[in-house]
């Protein structure tokens, strides 16, 4: 089971979630307004240090639309992974297949809101394009996405997982103490892991060792 943090922001962060256990380090870059979105230059830096902890793989987490750009900066940052945020269509998906290496995976987020995911019709499409695993994501009534702290119904996840032929992370209000339900998702062939962001953080908003341990600890051990 992989573990991602998600939203770091300083190098202090990417070191103490990597010695807490972590495998994955999301750094945002294009995410308007996000609380931890990452100039260009600062997102390389970070998956600098994500290298050099030999543990940790970085993952450029945005709501970019651009294929050739987002290439452009996952190339000169060097990070493993790609993760499309908000409702990119499976053009971009295979127009930034074609600009990336083989080995640069390329994760396509579905948004669940009030138990039904607009973008499940597309999954098909999606892997046809390129899409290497999905990440199962809550939305607000209104509409928000990325980091809500909601969180998705286990029924709802497994019959989406369903639908896919690709593995999948499970992200939406994950804590150390709520693994127990989701049963169906744990047992589900295609789980690969989780994705957290606030119940990571510590009392000064900032990721936090002994709370990305306590995740790891809660959801890697039976």
């Amino acid at each position: 089971m992989f573990v991602k943090i998600c939203g770091a922001t300083t190098a202090q962060e990417v070191r103490a979630v990597a010695e807490a256990g972590a495998d994955l380090i999301g750094l945002w870059h294009g995410v308007p307004g996000g609380h931890a979105n990452l100039p260009a230059g600062r997102l390389a830096g970070l998956a600098a240090e994500a290298r050099a902890t030999g543990r940790l793989r970085s993952v450029l987490v945005t709501f970019g639309s651009d294929a050739a750009a987002l290439a452009r900066t996952a190339a000169g940052a060097g990070t493993d992974w790609i993760q499309l945020h908000g409702y990119q269509r499976p053009a971009l998906v295979r127009a930034l297949r074609a600009e990336l290496p083989e080995w640069v995976r390329i994760v396509k987020v579905l948004h669940v809101r009030d138990g039904s995911c607009p973008e499940a019709s597309l999954i098909a499409a999606y892997e046809r394009a390129g899409t290497d695993l999905f990440l199962l994501d809550a939305a607000t009534p209104d509409g928000r996405v990325g980091s809500t702290g909601h969180t998705l119904d286990d029924r709802t996840v497994a019959a989406l997982a369903d639908r896919m032929t690709r593995s999948f992370l499970l992200a939406g209000g994950l804590r150390h103490a709520n693994r127990d339900r989701f049963g169906a998702t744990l047992e589900h062939p295609g789980f690969l892991g989780i994705d957290v962001d606030s119940a990571a953080r510590g009392d000064a908003g900032l990721l936090d060792g002994a709370r990305t341990a306590d995740l790891v600890r809660a959801w890697k051990t039976p």
